[in-house]
């Protein structure tokens, strides 16, 4: 699976900011694609997305998860459902 996904981590540091890190950079070597992994510690950049509730996780600016911690497989889910075509 090849891709080129630009994934944003939406937090300002708190361990289940991290935690949401470690399981993104994990699911994306599992399915082996291509991205790159930005962490947005700005609160107003973090507010301009909608969420009020870290962590948020933003794949190819689309905002899909916010205010809790997903399973491995969910963001596998999350990022196979957001490649774009």
């Amino acid at each position: 699976m090849e891709n080129n996904m630009v994934i944003k981590i939406l937090g300002i540091g708190c361990h289940r900011c991290k935690t949401l890190e470690k399981i993104t950079q994990k699911a994306i070597s599992d399915l082996g694609i291509d991205a790159e992994i930005l962490k947005v510690e700005d609160i107003v950049e973090i507010m301009n997305y909608g969420v009020t509730y870290a962590p948020g996780l933003v794949i190819n600016e689309k905002l899909v998860l916010s205010g809790r911690l997903p399973s491995i497989t969910e963001v596998k889910e999350f990022l196979i459902n957001n490649q774009e075509k």
